[in-house]
């Protein structure tokens, strides 16, 4: 009889989170991952809209929201990718995409979850040098799930628009290309 999958959340922005859904069903498809929406987090407007939040006037980032079984893939895991898959060293900015709603930014559900986050934080600062991780960590409230269209973008749209700073590094190359500049 097999044990029974034990859910939990994550919810955390890296830029457009078009390529940071991809990025994430690609790495933890059949490894643990269960689903994940994009939508928006960390502001005040009650039910916004993708062009409210474009606006950057409601405070909400575009984020994932990711359920993962947490007996298989485990919220460290999950960060160590989130870290390596973007650039969080740049405030309120990926690539080409500016304002807080590209924030980097994890919005924890738990304090053990806020625990885990500052203790990742702490272990892999210095690979990006005298760079600081700009990732903020906020509570998380509520989670608004983005318009339908929006929901794996990038498979529906293989030619869609792709911030060219979410890839997967490992930490040999973090350090190797924070220690250059």
């Amino acid at each position: 009889m097999a044990a029974p999958v034990t859910t939990e959340l994550a919810t955390l922005g890296a830029g457009c989170f078009w390529g940071v859904e991809k990025s994430f069903r690609r790495k933890f498809a059949g490894a643990g991952l269960i689903s994940a929406k994009v939508g928006y987090a960390g502001g005040v407007a009650t039910t916004p809209s993708y062009r409210q939040v474009c606006t950057g006037q409601t405070g909400h980032a575009e984020v994932i929201q990711i359920e993962y079984d947490s007996r298989v893939l485990s919220y460290e895991t999950i960060l160590d990718f989130f870290f390596r898959m973007h650039d969080p060293t740049t405030l309120n900015r990926q690539g080409g995409d500016v304002g807080t709603q590209y924030r980097s930014c994890i919005l924890f559900h738990s304090p053990s979850q806020e625990q885990t986050a500052r203790s990742v934080i702490d272990r892999i600062q210095p690979y990006f040098g005298h760079h600081k991780i700009s990732t903020t960590l906020e509570p998380f409230h509520t989670f608004w799930s983005a318009e339908e269209y929006h929901q794996e973008y990038l498979t529906k749209n293989p030619d869609g628009y792709e911030c060219p700073s979410h890839f997967e590094r490992t930490w040999e190359r973090i350090k190797s290309q924070y220690s250059s500049l």
